[in-house]
């Protein structure tokens, strides 16, 4: 089975990662295998430390360069981001049930199938992400949009993570 991927997209220090930590405690609790993939837009971001046996092993021109301890297994490829596509990133976490993409705003923004969750600060953010992102699962945050007559529904994850997390289990099952 695919895993279902939703977007958690919003400005930056919104929330992002608080979204998606408490989403990840609780469908982890309800027995769900999640994966999170984090986009980090910074241009020459590297997990690779200069000197270090993976880095060099990337300097000899490997493509793909993998880590293996006792608990974790950490894999590195050398692509270009625009070579990477949504559909390329849910290949890589088959065996998910979800994944949560962090970011990637402007890769999910065309993504009319991809269901994203907008993290929001202000009315204003609110406003362009009715106009920008379709569809929104729900909307999030600091900032509550009531009032603005906006028809997309508001949770705030850190009082209600079950509330917002049965929205994505429900998107999980169809």
């Amino acid at each position: 089975m695919k895993p279902t991927a939703i977007a958690v997209v919003g400005s930056q220090n919104s929330g992002k990662t608080t979204v998606i930590e408490a989403l990840t405690r609780e469908l982890v609790k309800r027995g769900f295998n999640v994966a999170a993939v984090k986009h980090i837009p910074e241009p020459d971001f590297t997990i690779d430390t200069k000197g270090k046996d993976t880095w060099r092993f990337s300097q000899a021109g490997a493509k793909m360069i993998m880590v293996v301890s006792s608990d974790e297994v950490a894999t590195i490829e050398k692509v270009k981001i625009k070579k990477v596509t949504v559909r390329t990133i849910l290949k890589k976490c088959k065996g998910s049930d979800v994944v949560f993409l962090e970011g990637f705003r402007n890769m999910v923004t065309s993504e009319k199938r991809l269901a994203k969750i907008v993290v929001i600060t202000s009315a204003q953010e609110a406003h362009e992400a009715i106009v920008k992102f379709h569809p929104i699962l729900a909307l999030t945050g600091p900032y509550s949009p009531e009032g603005l007559g906006l028809n997309v529904v508001h949770v705030d994850v850190l009082k209600n993570p079950d509330m917002l997390a049965d929205m994505v289990e429900n998107a999980i099952r169809h």
